[in-house]
């Protein structure tokens, strides 16, 4: 066991006027397995990167431990994958290897297809095999799920949940729940580490949250209070002492040092009331920092003239002389909230695309309903550049109700001004959801979606469809998202 210890961190990146960290200090033990948590933007890949060393900052980070970073940057896709994992770490024994592919149900064929002939799932099990035959490493894991099936998520949860010595970044909660011990998260103005797993964590936020909130009334409540008694007994010592140069109604001399007293009583009063008041004031200048907020979002879908929206009767898909899928049978019925669900390559984003009108090869019949309007996000997210006024402009949708969602969002107003090619991962995704929610439309189709978007906002999104019951086809890995929100599963 050993200590990484930041102390005094402050970091911000060349040319921005805000800090992604200021002044923070916190310790990591190395045989911890981390999840690392927090909204999209706050800077979980910066900080792996500072641990790399790839930046310049002000305080102090040490470590007894050298650290490797997932996913890996493949220099050459077109080797076979025994040659891709001898670049990654030349020094590997063949045994260890084949132990750590059998962990992840992966052949050892494998190794002996060129890297880029693997699929996405095979590549990141792969890599993550060739990452734990290092010693002596503390590994940065950023996001492995993104391009795992369901299945494929389950088995690698599973294979972390027997390690340790890792951060984890990662926004499905079934998949961190399995495998972490200790929660580091980024919250709007400080760093925090929990032990626990992430369902612990979420569960001692709210708790925070709810207490903040409640003492965050009372003393509103207290201050409303106290400046109301304040006023009445200063203006109370204001008219006693206005009475020490006038007489009483019966005509006899005033009691002048009497009524000084009394008066000098009541602003001592007023000003002990003020006191108290300023205490509570104080004292609700520290709460609500850290509570996120994530208001509801608010849409109206477009009612179609017919219940029935779209139907598939046994469907086949042909890329060239490959069958993707065969003999899939469905329909989508107004209101109906329907996961697709399938391993990898079962051909999910091709039915959305066929849904959608694109020109697929096919065999069966497909019926979508006349004028049916689709809004469909697809995966990805590569072509968003410029500002988001002209994205607005460009895709004729309301831009005050765009950027209102993107602030629901966790968006900052200083996000709006900057170029979508600088945004994160989850940001990127943030605007095309955006985008389809503000698009009039009968159905909605999403291509995995929560790629990369944190927790709160899936929350959130997942609240957004539970309330709107919007109708919808979608693919998403996220086991506990399906499961609040799919009315139907179809499996391929």
């Amino acid at each position: 066991m050993s200590l990484i210890k930041v102390t005094n961190l402050t970091f911000a990146y060349d040319g921005s006027y805000d800090n992604i960290f200021e002044d923070v200090s916190f310790q990591i033990d190395t045989d911890w397995k981390l999840g690392f948590t927090g909204r999209n933007g706050r800077g979980k890949t910066t900080f792996m990167n500072l641990l790399q060393g790839k930046y310049e900052y002000s305080g102090h980070i040490s470590a007894d431990v050298g650290f490797e970073y997932f996913p890996f940057h493949i220099n050459h896709p077109e080797y076979l994958t025994l040659d891709v994992v001898r670049e990654i770490f030349p020094d590997y024994v063949n045994w260890e290897l084949m132990r750590e592919l059998n962990l992840l149900k992966v052949s050892e064929d494998v190794l002996y297809r060129p890297f880029e002939s693997l699929s996405n799932g095979e590549q990141t099990k792969v890599m993550l095999a060739a990452l734990f035959l290092k010693e002596n490493r503390f590994l940065l894991i950023d996001e492995p799920t993104n391009h795992l099936d369901m299945k494929g998520r389950r088995l690698v949860s599973d294979y972390l949940a027997g390690k340790s010595g890792f951060i984890l970044v990662s926004h499905d909660r079934a998949f961190l729940d399995n495998c972490v011990d200790h929660i580091l998260s980024i919250n709007r103005t400080n760093i925090e580490i929990q032990k626990g797993n992430f369902s612990d964590w979420l569960e001692n936020k709210q708790l925070q949250d709810n207490y903040e909130l409640a003492e965050n009334d009372k003393l509103k409540k207290d201050i409303k209070r106290l400046s109301e008694a304040a006023k009445r007994t200063n203006n109370w010592s204001h008219e006693v002492e206005k009475t020490k140069n006038g007489t009483r109604n019966s005509g006899s001399k005033v009691d002048k040092g009497y009524i000084g007293h009394k008066a000098a009583k009541m602003m001592k009063r007023s000003k002990s009331m003020e006191q108290r008041q300023q205490s509570a004031i104080e004292e609700k200048s520290k709460l609500l920092k850290n509570i996120e907020t994530s208001e509801s979002l608010k849409i109206t879908q477009l009612a179609f003239h017919n219940s029935r929206l779209a139907q598939l009767e046994h469907v086949s898909i042909f890329y060239g002389e490959k069958t993707v899928c065969e003999d899939i049978s469905f329909t989508i019925e107004q209101g109906e909230r329907i996961a697709l669900s399938g391993k990898n390559g079962s051909g999910k984003s091709s039915i959305m695309k066929l849904i959608c009108g694109e020109d697929i090869s096919y065999t069966g019949t497909v019926r979508v309903g006349s004028k049916l309007k689709i809004s469909y996000v697809n995966q990805d997210t590569s072509h968003l550049q410029g500002n988001l006024t002209d994205y607005a402009r460009g895709e004729g949708i309301d831009e005050s109700l765009f950027k209102a969602i993107l602030r629901k969002l966790d968006f900052s107003r200083i996000q709006f001004e900057k170029d979508m090619a600088a945004f994160s991962g989850g940001q990127k995704k943030k605007v095309l959801i955006a985008k389809s929610l503000c698009e009039q439309a009968h159905l909605l189709v999403w291509d995995e979606p929560l790629n990369f978007i944190d927790v709160i906002s899936r929350m959130q999104i997942e609240e957004l469809l539970l309330q709107y019951a919007p109708t919808i086809l979608f693919v998403e890995h996220d086991r506990e998202f399906c499961d609040h929100i799919a009315t139907k599963v179809v499996e391929l």
